[in-house]
């Protein structure tokens, strides 16, 4: 409602159920027919009674029983892989160490077991340490093949000149393509890639069903894909939202180090940094985020959150470190809450913690010398900025 439109006329039989200040009909029904109609969106985490008034769609008029469970979801999965992947056929997964294919890869590796090889890819967009951290979690823990590849060279020179955050996401798409193709081709056998692939990245890719809603951003791993590809797709986690693949997650015994993890997009840094991407930046950018996500864990505040991380801007300011002149970049902190990702809110962190951040920042982190926060919601603004 928030967008200015307005029922100004009812259709024939239905009458009003809900109104609101700037909005005459907010809700409507037609009881014989049983249809219902809200203008407002109950699925946001802060509509008041939002849940309740789901719940009673889906199961006092619809009829659900609510009887699907996560169990059973890990069950129905597991049959359809087998069943798409055959007896004798391979499978490569592209495994980030978030909590998407961390999930996929364990479910994967639960149907096919060692016909899974998991390809952790170095593409020089990682957080600090996020290479050793996968390493050492899912070799030494969960006994998964598991091979690393530094291809960190290979994504920095085709995003080389690249300012278009689509053009960026394209083109890392098809880089990571090229990138488990080839190590597809060393391993043999290989026909089928795996994704952790949500329902919200479908969403905003592309219209779902065919219907004219527009597309938001693409994400690398749907609308970054290249039309022919050697290998066919699995995406077990498609039609799940972040919170849902949490709980299978938990269902698969996956520890909480790595369910509790904060989302990171599949392009990594690119999309963090607005305009050109260098290496310089990148190690700028993950010196920031490092510092930022270790105040938010010694605060207790990283669990309270859904995703925090820093942006680094395209402008620079002027300050002063000591004595001295500076003219140095920009970084915007951002930190919301939501459920499923699909709207979120920002974070009210203390203005204290924030004041500590920034500070700690500053005089550690050479190269920024000024830090702003990010108090926009979505809608109307998205979580990751590009």
């Amino acid at each position: 409602m928030s967008h200015g439109d307005k029922v100004k006329r009812m259709p024939e039989g239905f009458i009003r159920i809900g109104t609101s200040k700037n909005t005459p009909v907010a809700a409507f029904a037609h009881f014989p027919r049983r249809l219902y109609g809200v203008q407002f969106h109950p699925e946001v985490e802060h509509t008041e009674y939002g849940r309740i008034i789901i719940r009673n769609f889906v199961k006092d008029i619809c009829g659900a029983k609510g009887d699907w469970t996560m169990k059973s979801f890990v069950r129905d999965a597991v049959n359809d892989i087998r069943n798409t992947v055959g007896k004798d056929g391979r499978v490569i997964l592209g495994l980030s160490g978030g909590v998407d294919s961390s999930v996929a890869a364990v479910l994967v590796h639960r149907a096919i077991g060692a016909r899974l090889v998991s390809i952790f890819v170095d593409n020089g967009l990682l957080r600090k340490n996020e290479r050793e951290t996968v390493r050492d979690v899912f070799q030494k823990h969960f006994k998964i093949n598991l091979r690393v590849v530094d291809a960190s060279r290979e994504f920095l020179t085709v995003l080389k000149g690249l300012i278009d955050a689509e053009k960026k996401r394209r083109v890392i798409g098809r880089t990571f393509i090229k990138v488990f193709e080839r190590e597809a081709k060393r391993i043999g056998g290989v026909k089928f890639l795996a994704q952790g692939t949500l329902y919200p990245d479908l969403i905003e890719s592309r219209t779902a069903f065919g219907g004219p809603s527009a597309t938001i951003k693409t994400h690398h791993n749907v609308g970054g894909l290249p039309k022919k590809m050697r290998l066919r797709l699995i995406e077990p986690l498609k039609y799940l939202f972040k919170d849902e693949v949490r709980k299978v997650g938990s269902e698969l015994g996956l520890p909480e180090e790595i369910l509790g993890r904060h989302p990171f997009p599949g392009p990594g840094l690119a999309v963090r940094i607005i305009g050109e991407v260098t290496k310089e930046k990148c190690d700028i950018l993950r010196e920031v985020d490092d510092r930022f996500i270790l105040a938010l864990r010694e605060r207790g505040l990283y669990d309270k959150i859904w995703q925090a991380f820093a942006v680094l801007l395209p402008v620079k300011s002027v300050g002063v470190m000591g004595d001295e002149r500076t003219y140095e970049n920009v970084v915007a902190l951002r930190s919301v809450t939501s459920v499923d990702g699909m709207t979120a809110d920002w974070a009210r962190v203390p203005y204290e913690v924030l004041a500590k951040i920034s500070n700690r920042i500053i005089n550690e982190v050479r190269g920024v010398n000024r830090v702003v926060y990010d108090i926009s919601s979505k809608p109307p603004a998205t979580i990751e900025w590009e």
